[in-house]
């Protein structure tokens, strides 16, 4: 069964180039060039995958990413045209997986996407883990934290498993960068910094007295969650 892919981007002659040539790659693929026509679409058949331009009519990018984060964690790669790198970290705040700055060459698109949802169908793990109030099914790629359910981007997962697979061991921006995306992401050390701290709001995790998640300063994060003993 192919993949669906959602577009939404208000360049109607982009739209159609991206569709042509995700379909040789045996995607599914539906355009809209409005922010409120996407949303309607999600809705009514929620997506793989989400390609979002930040320049739209009537609602930026942002707006929109911000609406999908609030009911769904599908993967979303945003594209612009500024391709800033203010605009990349409130892009990553705002729940993005992956971000690519136009104009970019359709194949590296392709690339990025099948990362995306490669990271997102890995099931490297089967078994519920707990940590304290953090509960992970590695199975289902779903967490809970204090028994309530937790909508993680397939990103914050991502780097979650990471941080639980290298339990106690000091990890640098790069080697976080060089694991969590797979490929090389203009890596902006700030990058990873916006997905922890995101990460640590979701796991209720405080900074200055953390549970989950310490920062070695000037260095790196290392998880230090303690593991319950089964029953």
């Amino acid at each position: 069964m192919s993949n669906s892919i959602l577009i939404i981007d208000d360049d109607a002659k982009l739209n159609a180039l991206l569709t042509d040539y995700l379909k040789k790659y045996s995607f599914s693929v539906k355009a809209v060039t409005h922010p409120q026509a996407g949303l309607r679409s999600i809705k009514e058949n929620e997506p793989d995958l989400v390609i979002l331009d930040i320049m739209l009519p009537d609602m930026d990018g942002f707006e929109v990413c911000r609406e999908i984060r609030k009911q769904y964690s599908i993967p979303v790669i945003m594209l612009t045209a500024r391709g800033e790198v203010t605009d990349r970290i409130v892009g990553l705040e705002l729940g993005a997986d992956d971000y690519l700055p136009k104009p970019f060459e359709p194949r590296e698109l392709v690339a990025r996407i099948q990362a995306v949802l490669r990271r997102g169908h890995q099931q490297t793990q089967r078994e519920i883990r707990k940590f304290g109030s953090l509960a992970v099914d590695f199975g289902k790629h779903t967490i809970a934290v204090d028994g309530e359910p937790v909508e993680l981007t397939t990103a914050e997962f991502e780097i979650l498993a990471l941080f639980i697979e290298r339990s106690g061991k000091l990890l640098d921006r790069n080697y976080i960068l060089d694991h969590v995306r797979g490929i090389e992401w203009e890596a902006f050390d700030r990058s990873v910094d916006v997905l922890v701290s995101r990460l640590r709001q979701k796991l209720k995790d405080d900074p200055k007295n953390p549970r989950f998640i310490k920062t070695i300063w000037g260095s790196g994060y290392m998880f230090i969650g303690e593991e319950n003993d089964e029953d």
